[in-house]
């Protein structure tokens, strides 16, 4: 199974901009820029694609792996942070954070976390990523 999506920049890296389009649609000529990464503009950035990329990919997980273990969850609602450094080799995604919070009736908090602990090792994005990623988990009541 193969999933695309095209990024068109025109112009320099800081007056220039460009547009990212995906297979589905979903983004279709959605704007990002230098600004948009660094400064205060009005578009997307690759940083917040790669979060919102690892947060709904580490939902998932999640869900099958409750269901693994004979839970339907309600909800889960998942924030992922990307960190971006100015590191000597350059601008770097140097963590993520995985804040998750779920409704999952019947289970423990230890069953919960077991499973937040297997989605953050076997979600896909998470293992793509050379990054450190952490995580808080929070059950409701």
């Amino acid at each position: 199974m193969n999933r695309n999506a095209s990024a068109v920049w025109k112009g320099a890296l800081h007056g220039g901009e460009g547009k990212l389009t995906t297979e589905s649609g979903v983004l279709s000529g959605t704007q990002y820029s230098y600004r948009t990464s660094f400064a205060e503009g009005i578009g997307t950035n690759p940083d917040e694609l790669i979060a919102a990329s690892l947060g709904g990919c580490f939902s998932m997980a999640l869900s099958n792996e409750l269901g693994r273990s004979g839970f339907h969850p309600e909800s889960i609602e998942t924030t992922a942070t990307a960190t971006l450094e100015d590191l000597a080799a350059g601008w770097t995604v140097t963590h993520m954070q995985l804040d998750v919070r779920a409704n999952v009736p019947d289970a423990s908090q230890a069953r919960f976390m077991d499973a937040a602990l297997a989605a953050k090792t076997n979600c896909p994005i998470a293992r793509l990523l050379n990054t450190n990623i952490s995580m808080t988990a929070s059950l409701d009541p």
